[in-house]
């Protein structure tokens, strides 16, 4: 028998001086925020390089099964940024509608990659027949991201709907 998923748990974001709420009216459902990943075009992904210093990039990925999938070269810098520290933040394109995920990335397995070779051309119109074998022998990264805490913050309800959520 399959067992049914967890919504995160849905709170407040912690951040005083903006004023929001004390209680939990008004919080946006985790479907808001996983219909906006799922139908991001395009994607901001930060690491961290060996100085510590911030590394943004944009990328393009998906949304699969709880994670954020992303391919990139292995001589990338966000590539070479992850092997060293998985820690990274991803966000989606529209600010006034923004879902930002603070995650963990690993490499996707070989099920996950089969799967996003399989949706990656469907959103993107895009062949990546030219990458498959490099990315199913494992040559090439594939990463998950999956994620820590993510925050919705809803520009037009800024204070009554901004929301954070925990994963375990």
């Amino acid at each position: 028998m399959a067992r049914k998923k967890l919504a995160p748990k849905a709170s407040r974001p912690q951040a005083p001086g903006y004023g929001f709420p004390k209680d939990k009216k008004g919080l946006l459902p985790w479907s808001w925020a996983e219909q906006r990943l799922k139908k991001s075009h395009n994607y901001w992904i930060t690491t961290s390089k060996s100085d510590g210093s911030p590394h943004l990039m944009v990328v393009w990925g998906l949304w699969q099964d709880g994670r954020f999938l992303f391919s990139t070269g292995s001589q990338s810098q966000k590539a070479k940024n992850l092997e060293r520290n998985p820690n990274c933040v991803v966000a989606t394109e529209l600010a006034h509608e923004a879902v930002i995920v603070e995650g963990t990335s690993e490499i996707a397995d070989l099920a996950a990659r089969r799967k996003f070779l399989a949706q990656y051309p469907r959103k993107y119109d895009f062949d990546m027949s030219t990458m498959t074998d490099d990315i199913l022998s494992m040559k090439e990264p594939v990463f998950a991201v999956r994620p820590k805490t993510v925050f919705a913050l809803y520009e037009k309800h800024f204070q009554s709907k901004s929301t954070r959520w925990k994963f375990n």
